[in-house]
């Protein structure tokens, strides 16, 4: 069952309005963006996005009954200034980004997203798209393989899971892959809270999806396209994705983006936000407990000037 992580937080840092016009970057099963849809109405607007064509499809079942109807838009929130332009949404008063995949997602083993059951080895967002996990794990040298697990994944046994890969190559299944991590990691090794093979997969999704470049790309172009005084929102779900947002937010904070030791400014930056959390919001220990998935959550926002 899907639960739409820090809703309640997300609406209280946003502060959609009656009539605003909002625009939900990480459709999913759509818990976000009704939650905006309510607090907007009456004759507020929705721009939702996703690059899951089935989210979008299901999206237009369960939002149906909001007037006016949402524009629900398949695509990459890395192109959102020009998704909205071409949906007519010039200047929005909100937006929010929730990253990483949905609990959707996660529980298809069709997507090759979970290690917890077999599929293949896939991991696209996006299931047009050419990249597939299943075609990194196989055709990568052995070096770049660990060099993305190390990057990607933050793992400390990149290289000896990356040998691994190598030895048992072709790898098809996401059982494949799990079981090569596994025997990789020494078993004293093995974390405590999570699967031996959480990061490798993390690291193979993020790269099959580019989700660094999409949420670089997204985040400037929700400045293009935010009003002043309209504010924005991200839910990240590991430190990757919260270091991006919070240097992001600061440094658009910020009138000058010079080296300390300049003594005169040449960079001609100007401060586009105010950041609204000094520290993210996280979920509650009541959230955590209905939702484990919740755990890692973190939310950040900041007010367009």
């Amino acid at each position: 069952m899907h639960r739409s992580v820090l809703s309640k937080e997300s609406i209280e840092l946003l502060q959609p309005r009656p009539g605003a016009v909002v625009v939900d970057c990480t459709l999913g099963a759509g818990g976000h963006a009704r939650a905006l849809l309510e607090a907007i109405q009456p004759g507020g607007r929705l721009l939702a996005i996703d690059r899951d064509p089935g989210a979008v499809d299901a999206a237009r079942t369960l939002l149906s009954g909001f007037e006016p109807h949402p524009a629900l838009v398949r695509g990459d929130f890395g192109e959102l200034a020009l998704i909205a332009h071409e949906a007519g949404f010039d200047r929005v008063d909100a937006i929010l980004f929730d990253l990483g995949i949905s609990s959707t997602q996660l529980d298809d083993p069709g997507r090759g997203f979970s290690f917890r059951s077999e599929g293949p080895l896939d991991m696209r967002m996006d299931p047009t798209q050419p990249v597939t996990a299943e075609r990194l794990v196989n055709e990568l040298t052995e070096r770049d393989l660990a060099e993305l697990i190390l990057r990607l994944g933050e793992e400390r046994w990149a290289r000896r899971i990356a040998q691994f890969i190598a030895r048992r190559r072709p790898l098809r299944t996401t059982r494949d892959l799990a079981a090569a991590v596994e025997a990789a990691i020494p078993r004293a090794a093995w974390p405590k809270d999570i699967h031996p093979a959480t990061r490798t997969f993390q690291a193979l999704r993020m790269r099959v999806n580019d989700e660094l470049g999409s949420l670089e790309r997204g985040l400037k172009g929700a400045i293009e396209i935010l009003t002043p005084g309209g504010r924005m929102a991200a839910i990240s779900f590991h430190s990757l994705e919260d270091g991006m947002v919070k240097a992001f937010f600061n440094a658009e904070s910020k009138d000058c983006l010079c080296p300390p030791q300049q003594p005169v400014c040449t960079c001609a930056h100007r401060a586009s936000l105010r950041v609204l959390t000094r520290k993210p919001a996280r979920p509650s220990a009541e959230e955590v407990a209905a939702n484990p998935r919740s755990r890692s959550a973190r939310l950040r926002a900041a007010e367009r000037i």
